[in-house]
């Protein structure tokens, strides 16, 4: 097991199926142009080497599967499928909902029992002017649809100041009314919010946030997993709901988390654009793969900082 002098390791794994995105949510890009995809993105099956690979290398337990929007990539399908067939203790999706409908059968078919929507506000109109794409209606009929078929969703949603500050409580209603726990998060300095207005402009805190929710329900903090990137809330018997707090109250120190992109670059931390090449790897034997697979571990580890510091990367690019 490799782990860092602070107790950090890595046992959760994003993987980016592919940069592409429907949406061109104004908080991810500066100019409303969607995302395309890499030029050299890997296949399902090298993707799934991959992950193989650092489960033997790390011990790696959980896995996200995201994008860009993942349900956009044609080896979606093929990467689900091998994915749940390997020994891992936890397999979620992470997607803006919009092609979610077309997927139910097949994600209820495949044994995965959660998933996260994307979604930061119930008006059509405000809808549009966040993400700059899509219809609000297909997301809504595509959750009721997963949880019909028995599959749990968490929704994120990130608080603006400027656009959906007023919508805290609402969709909050509307995640309590339906058994869905709710994840805000706050903004983060990430690509074009790394300098600038537009992210001291849009910012909302935890304890803004809570504030908004405490003028309507009274809550309580509770406990969440020593690695978990939320903190916790209970709204008495009605439910719960997390705060995504990297700004507040940054979960640096106990980053469990290793992004791959859709390319094949391995990253180790969010605050760092360090990154390091796996495709040369995937030729190599499976001992001396092995190997480098652990040499690269080691280098990622020592990439992690300690607390958020935003980087130039966007999020996009290296899977959410």
């Amino acid at each position: 097991m490799i782990v860092d002098k602070i107790g950090r390791k890595f046992n959760s794994l994003r993987v980016s199926l592919t940069a592409a995105c429907n949406y061109a949510c104004s908080y991810c890009v500066p100019n409303g142009k969607r995302l395309s995809k890499a030029s050299n993105e890997l296949s399902a099956r090298e993707l799934l080497k991959i992950v193989r690979l650092l489960q033997d290398a790390a011990g790696i337990e959980k896995l996200r599967i995201t994008g860009g929007e993942p349900l956009i990539s044609p080896k979606f399908d093929e990467f689900l499928e091998g994915v749940m067939q390997m020994d891992l203790r936890d397999v979620s999706l992470t997607t803006n909902g919009q092609f979610l409908g077309k997927k139910v059968e097949l994600l209820r078919d495949s044994g995965i029992e959660r998933i996260n929507v994307s979604l930061d506000t119930l008006n059509p109109m405000r809808f549009r002017q966040i993400a700059r794409g899509g219809s609000l209606d297909s997301v809504l009929k595509a959750m009721d649809k997963v949880l019909e078929a028995g599959i749990k969703i968490k929704v994120n949603m990130v608080p603006l100041r400027t656009s959906n500050f007023s919508e805290i409580v609402e969709l909050l209603d509307y995640c309590l009314d339906r058994d869905i726990e709710l994840r805000y998060i706050e903004l983060m300095r990430m690509g074009h919010l790394l300098k600038g207005n537009q992210f001291l402009q849009d910012y909302v805190s935890m304890a803004a946030i809570l504030e908004k929710i405490g003028e309507k329900y009274p809550f309580e903090r509770t406990d969440a997993p020593h690695d978990s990137t939320a903190q916790r809330f209970l709204v008495g018997k009605k439910g719960s709901f997390g705060i995504i707090a990297n700004e507040s109250e940054p979960f640096c120190r106990s980053c469990t988390r290793l992004r791959v992109s859709s390319d094949g670059y391995l990253y180790g931390c969010l605050s760092n654009s360090k990154r390091h090449d796996l495709k040369a790897l995937l030729s190599l034997s499976p001992e001396k793969a092995l190997v480098s697979f652990q040499s690269v571990l080691a280098n990622a580890l020592l990439d992690k900082k300690l607390s958020f510091q935003g980087e130039t990367t966007v999020m996009k690019f290296i899977g959410g």
